[in-house]
C-alpha cells in the first residue's frame, strides 16, 4: 500500500471527483435541452405513421407535427427541421414542388408560426425529396450533377421557405456556391433577417439509409459521391469552411456527428461561427437497435454520445434523441 509521506508530490485528481457537487463544478462541458435541434419527418397524409427504419419516430401530418412541437416546446427543446416525404405523382426532374407556395413545407410552416409563435422553424434546402432522380441536384442526360442550374431551383426553394416563416435555412445539397446565392436572393427580398445554416462538411455517408427509407429519397441511379464529401478527408472541410463563411453563411454544420467527432473539432477551430453537429439517423438507430436488446442502457449510451459531440466542439446537435435527451436531463 502507498505511504502517502513518500511521495509528497503524488497527483490526486479523484479529489474532482468525490461527490456529485464537486463533479458538477468541475465539469467541462454541459449538455442541455436548449443545445439541441429535434430532426422531424412529415407527410401529406391525414394520420402520423409509425417510421419502421426509425424506431420512436413518425411521418406527422401537419396536425400531428403542430401537437409535436408544442410537446416538445414544453420539455425545453425549441428549434425543429422539417423533412418532408413527397408523394410520387409531385416528383420531377427539377424537383419544382420545392418551391410551390403551397406545398407541404410552407403549409407546415404558417401552421407551426400559428400555434407555437416562438418555434424555431428550420427548413431543408435540397432537391432529394422532390427529385424524381433522388438527388440533391438536377441530373444532366448523361447522369451528370447540374451545379449551377440547380442552383437556380434551391434559390427559389429558399425564398419560398422564407416567405412562408422560415427562421433559418439550411442547405443540404453540397452544391458549389448555393450558400451565397441563396444569401444574395433572401437579402434582395427583404430576409436580412433569416439565417443560413450551412451543411459545411456534410459527408457521403453509409449512415443515411434509415433517413432516406423515411423520405424514399434513395437515388434512383448512382450516388451522391460527385457532391458530398468523401468520408477520407479532413483538410477539404477546412475549405468549405472558408469559403461558406466568405458566403454569408451564419452557422456551419458537420454531418454524420459520432464518427467525425475530429472533423466537428477541426472546424470548431477554425471558425468562430456557431458549430452545428447531426447525429444521423444510423448513428440513433445504433444505439436504438442495442439497447432493443438488452446490450446498451439507451439512456446512458445516448446521453453520453451527444456529451461527446458537444465535447468535441458542437455547439448545437440535431438528434433523434432530442426529447428524451430533454426528458432524461430534466429528471437528472
Amino acid at each position: 500500500m502507498i505511504d502517502a509521506s513518500d511521495f509528497p508530490d503524488l497527483e490526486r485528481p479523484r479529489r474532482n471527483r468525490k461527490s456529485a457537487v464537486i463533479r458538477n463544478l468541475c465539469r467541462e462541458t454541459d449538455l442541455s435541452a436548449d443545445r439541441l435541434i429535434y430532426p422531424l419527418f412529415l407527410h401529406e397524409d391525414s394520420q402520423d405513421e409509425p417510421l419502421d427504419s426509425l424506431p420512436g419516430q413518425f411521418r406527422f401530418c401537419v396536425k400531428g407535427l403542430v401537437s409535436e412541437i408544442q410537446k416538445a416546446k414544453s420539455e425545453g427543446i425549441g428549434a425543429f427541421v422539417l423533412f418532408p416525404k413527397i408523394p410520387d405523382e409531385q416528383k420531377n426532374s427539377t424537383g419544382d414542388e420545392a418551391f410551390n407556395p403551397d406545398g407541404l413545407i410552407p403549409r407546415a410552416i404558417q401552421a407551426i408560426k400559428a400555434e407555437v409563435p416562438d418555434a424555431v422553424v428550420i427548413t431543408d434546402v435540397a432537391l432529394d425529396p422532390y427529385s424524381s432522380d433522388g438527388h440533391d441536384g438536377i441530373l444532366s442526360p448523361d447522369g451528370r450533377i447540374l451545379n449551377d442550374e440547380t442552383i437556380d431551383v434551391l434559390t427559389q426553394q429558399a425564398l419560398c421557405q422564407a416567405e412562408a416563416g422560415a427562421d433559418i435555412i439550411a442547405p443540404s445539397d453540397m452544391m458549389d456556391g448555393r450558400v451565397g446565392a441563396i444569401r444574395s436572393v433572401l437579402d434582395a427580398n427583404g430576409f436580412e433577417e433569416v439565417s443560413i445554416l450551412s451543411y459545411t462538411a456534410k459527408y457521403a455517408s453509409a449512415y443515411y439509409g434509415p433517413f432516406r427509407g423515411a423520405l424514399d429519397s434513395q437515388p434512383r441511379s448512382g450516388d451522391k459521391k460527385t457532391y458530398q464529401m468523401d468520408p477520407a478527408n479532413a483538410r477539404e472541410a477546412l475549405r468549405e469552411v472558408d469559403l461558406d463563411e466568405n458566403e454569408g453563411a451564419d452557422m456551419l454544420m458537420v454531418k454524420p456527428a459520432g464518427p467525425y467527432l475530429d472533423i466537428i473539432k477541426r472546424v470548431r477551430e477554425a471558425t468562430t461561427l456557431p458549430v452545428a453537429a447531426y447525429q444521423v439517423s444510423g448513428e440513433y438507430l445504433m444505439i436504438k437497435a442495442a439497447s432493443q436488446s438488452g446490450w446498451l442502457d439507451e439512456k446512458k449510451v445516448a446521453l453520453e454520445s451527444l456529451v461527446g459531440i458537444r465535447r468535441a466542439g458542437a455547439d448545437m446537435i440535431l438528434t433523434y434523441y432530442a426529447r428524451d435527451a430533454a426528458r432524461w436531463l430534466s429528471e437528472g
